[in-house]
């Protein structure tokens, strides 16, 4: 089942009413802190997105490979 946005909404409302206004304070906070965490989650996923369809170092793949596994002195198996 799944709760609307609103409902979730309404029953946090409900509950912060019951509280102190020191712990609806805390409340507040955290919700900003949540609200700017998705922001910056958001901004990176689009920083991201923005970078992955860029077109600005298509050159490089016509650029010929200057190194071959061959020329690997050591191989690292991690």
């Amino acid at each position: 089942m799944t709760i609307s946005k609103q409902a979730i909404i309404d029953r946090t409302i409900k509950a912060v009413n019951l509280l102190p206004a020191d712990k609806a304070e805390e409340i507040s906070d955290f919700a900003d802190f949540v609200s700017k965490c998705y922001e910056e989650q958001q901004l990176a996923q689009g920083i991201q997105k923005l970078a992955a369809e860029s077109q600005a170092f298509d050159f490089l793949k016509d650029e010929e490979d200057l190194y071959t596994e061959a020329d690997l002195k050591e191989v690292y198996n991690g």
